[in-house]
């Protein structure tokens, strides 16, 4: 019987093995996109106790926790840090077929050396453990970045940011992790949302532009996706919940923006023409200044209005959507294509249906220049399971080339996911030490280390040219 999370935790054949631990683990982390604060990574954020480095913000652990009948004062209410430590301890030993399972003890192996299995009986213990580690030198928030030997943070910011922390990092000598921004336009997408005009007025201050019609609205984007440019950023990301493509023009959009500016909230139609004019026009941009652009697709968000009341957005009530997206998806690749200015585009969809679909339409835009051009992304949030995983990389290696493919990221709010990668890479080794075991593929550590170090890190690396 295999030990628990021994030294070849998941590695189930020798050649996964060699694969693991003489190529992949020791190659650093491009993380090209998550969801840390640059204002925290500034300021080295010291966290008073493992609580609020590990359970604050992670809805993960979050929808666990309510799983597992643990009342919200423990969660996101006033409980003590220490009562809601105890009450994740209660949970995790519940999580037993859930990443979170092994997540949470590789965190704490590799990041505080406890190899203790967390229940409600170690818990105090493995407490006063970690607590005595954050409060010692070398484990504050910049520090976990650089013990998991990551080269590259991108995080999500809102067009309207200052990128205050972004320029800091950039001017200061003491962090030798780039920190750049991502361009997250979601909210100048979503004209019938409540709060869109205010917005808009927003964009106005940051782009320092006057606003009074549609025309000036895209030349605020573009000033801002080129403040974003100079600040570093080479990604932007949308949240495409619904795909959705409706032809239109400039000047019926711009009667559509006309009529919201008024305050009155506009047709569904009138909408999609908004979201695919607006797109295209990003897009279009995106790839004159040679950046990537991300989709994430088919999330159904804040589903419980109750809870969404109390909590507000990203507090663990989001599920997977069931759209349908080929037929949308290839007309907006098309129309970007049809005018040569299709970016560098990775496509990601919550819904493990779409897996076929997505292998087989990144194929359909590769530019025979670019290798992976067209990126089928990683297994996203709900998908980022063990199974999740290796049922994407099957999918891709299946359809496409599994050998382009620019790998993990964290998606994270937590300075303590980057395990995940090394739970990812080990998921990669042992797959394709299969496919050589079964003699489908030639052992030919060689050429297999090098595609499991492109897939660490080498193919980000060459697919985003990040500035150095």
């Amino acid at each position: 019987m295999e030990k628990f999370m021994s030294e070849n935790f998941l590695l189930k054949n020798e050649t996964a093995i060699t694969l693991f631990h003489d190529y992949a683990k020791e190659m650093p982390i491009i993380d090209y996109h998550c969801h840390l604060s640059p204002k925290e990574i500034y300021e080295n954020k010291r966290f008073k106790n493992i609580t609020e480095a590990w359970l604050y913000g992670d809805h993960y652990k979050w929808r666990a926790l309510r799983a597992n009948g643990i009342s919200e004062e423990y969660i996101t209410g006033k409980a003590s840090d220490y009562d809601k430590f105890i009450a994740w301890a209660k949970t995790v030993p519940m999580t037993i077929g859930n990443p979170l399972y092994n997540w949470t003890h590789l965190e704490l192996q590799r990041f505080f050396g406890i190899h203790d299995i967390l229940n409600e009986k170690s818990a105090p213990e493995i407490w006063e453990k970690a607590n005595a580690l954050l409060n010692r030198e070398g484990f504050g928030a910049r520090d976990f970045i650089e013990k998991s030997n990551v080269q590259v943070v991108c995080t999500t910011d809102d067009p309207i940011d200052s990128l205050e922390y972004h320029l800091l990092l950039k001017e200061s000598n003491d962090f030798n992790v780039q920190v750049v921004p991502g361009f997250r336009p979601d909210k100048g997408l979503e004209i019938n949302r409540d709060g869109f005009l205010d917005w808009v007025k927003q964009l106005e201050t940051s782009s320092e532009l006057t606003i009074n019609s549609y025309a000036d609205f895209l030349k605020a984007l573009e000033a801002r996706v080129m403040f974003f440019h100079s600040a570093g950023g080479r990604v932007s990301d949308h949240a495409l919940d619904t795909i959705v493509f409706e032809e239109t023009t400039q000047d019926e959009v711009e009667r559509i923006f006309s009529e919201r500016l008024t305050g009155n909230k506009i047709p569904l139609i009138d909408e999609k023409k908004f979201k695919t004019y607006t797109l295209l026009f990003l897009g279009k941009h995106y790839a004159e200044l040679d950046w990537a652009m991300q989709f994430h697709i088919n999330a159904n968000r804040n589903n419980n209005s109750r809870m969404f009341k109390e909590l507000g957005p990203d507090t663990g009530y989001d599920s997977i959507n069931d759209d349908q997206i080929a037929k949308p998806l290839c007309r907006i690749l098309d129309a970007l294509e049809k005018e040569n200015k299709l970016p560098k585009t990775i496509l990601y969809s919550l819904n493990p249906n779409d897996n076929p679909v997505i292998a087989s339409v990144i194929n359909s835009f590769q530019d025979g220049k670019t290798p992976g051009k067209i990126q089928f992304g990683t297994a996203w949030w709900f998908n980022d399971t063990k199974e999740g995983m290796l049922e994407q990389m099957k999918a891709l290696s299946s359809i496409g080339l599994f050998s382009r493919f620019i790998g993990m990221l964290t998606d994270s709010r937590s300075f303590l996911s980057y395990t995940r990668h090394e739970y990812f890479r080990r998921l990669v080794c042992n797959l394709i030490g299969e496919w050589v075991e079964n003699g489908e593929v030639p052992q030919d550590i060689e050429l297999l280390g090098s595609i499991v170090q492109g897939i660490a890190y080498n193919n980000a690396k060459e697919y985003f040219q990040f500035p150095q």
